[in-house]
C-alpha cells in the first residue's frame, strides 16, 4: 500500500474524530468563559471574600473545561475510565506530599467561610497583632502598627485563640488633678475637648469619668473610641491636648509629694 493511500486511510479513519474533538474542546473554553462570566456576575452579588469568589470562579471553570478535555478523549476513542483512575491515584500521591500547602488551603476556605476577622480589622493572635491587610486561600497578612508585614500561614491561625478588635479601637487615657479641682466642671471641660477631636467617634460615646483616688491627686479617666488606624496619632493628640486644655485652665497636675520628719534632729 502505498503513503498516499495510508494517509488518505489515516484521514477517513481519523480525522472526523480529530475534528470532532477539537471542536469539542474549542466549544468547552467558549462555554467556560460564557459560564464564569455568568457565575462571576452571581458571586458579586453573594456576600463572599474576594480570595474566595475567585477560587469558586476558577473551579468552575476549571471543571467545565476538564469535562470537554474528558469528552473530547472519548471522540477520540480513548477509554476515559483508566485515565480517570490514574489521575485520581496521582492526585492521591500529589496530597500526600503536600499536606502542609492542602491544610493551609482548608484552613483559608474555614477562615473565609467562617469569616472571624475580615480585612481591616484589627487582631491579636499567636502573640502578633496588627490590621488585617489580606486573606487569600493560603496565608494571612497582617499589617503591624510599625507598618511592616506579618505573614501567618493559615494552618497556624485554626484552632488558635483569636482577639478581634475590629474596625475601632477605645483608647485608655488618664490624668491626675488635685482634690481641690472642681471635678464637674474639670469633666465638662474634658468631654468638650474629647468630642471636638476630629478622630473620635461619636458614637460610640467617649467614657469620661473618676477612675480613682490616688495619694496626691483625682484620677480622671478619658476614654474615646477611634478608628484602628488613628490609634496612635489619637492617642498622643488627645494627651498633648488635655494637659495644654488643663494647663491653660489652672487645673493643678500635682506630682507625688511625701512628708519627711526627723525624729532625732542634730
Amino acid at each position: 500500500m502505498s503513503l498516499a493511500n495510508l494517509v488518505t486511510q489515516y484521514i477517513v479513519q481519523y480525522g472526523f474524530r480529530i475534528m470532532g474533538a477539537i471542536l469539542v474542546v474549542v466549544a468547552a473554553l467558549f462555554v467556560a468563559k460564557s459560564v464564569g462570566r455568568l457565575f462571576e456576575r452571581w458571586l458579586n452579588e453573594q456576600d463572599l471574600e474576594p480570595p474566595l469568589r475567585l477560587l469558586l470562579l476558577r473551579l468552575v471553570k476549571a471543571l467545565v473545561v476538564i469535562l470537554g478535555l474528558l469528552i473530547a478523549l472519548d471522540q477520540l476513542g480513548l477509554q476515559i475510565a483508566p485515565l480517570v483512575a490514574g489521575l485520581g491515584v496521582a492526585g492521591l500521591g500529589m496530597g500526600l506530599a503536600l499536606q502542609g500547602v492542602l491544610s493551609n488551603v482548608v484552613a483559608g476556605l474555614s477562615i473565609i467561610f467562617t469569616k472571624p476577622y475580615r480585612v481591616g480589622e484589627h487582631v491579636s493572635l499567636l502573640g502578633v497583632h496588627g490590621d488585617v491587610a489580606k486573606i487569600d486561600i493560603f496565608t494571612t497578612t497582617l499589617m503591624h502598627p510599625d507598618h511592616s508585614r506579618i505573614v501567618i500561614p493559615n494552618r497556624k491561625v485554626v484552632g488558635e485563640i483569636l482577639h478581634n478588635f475590629g474596625t475601632i479601637r477605645q483608647l485608655d487615657l488618664s490624668i491626675g488633678v488635685s482634690y481641690q479641682t472642681d471635678i464637674d466642671t474639670t469633666l465638662r471641660v474634658l468631654r468638650d475637648l474629647v468630642t471636638r477631636h476630629p478622630k473620635v467617634l461619636q458614637d460610640p460615646a467617649p467614657m469620661i469619668g473618676i477612675a480613682g483616688f490616688a495619694d496626691s491627686s483625682i484620677t480622671l479617666s478619658i476614654r474615646p473610641w477611634v478608628q484602628v488606624a488613628a490609634v496612635g496619632t489619637a492617642h498622643s493628640e488627645l494627651n498633648q491636648a488635655i494637659i495644654q486644655r488643663l494647663q491653660a485652665d489652672g487645673v493643678d497636675i500635682p506630682f507625688p509629694q511625701r512628708e519627711v520628719r526627723l525624729l532625732n534632729p542634730s
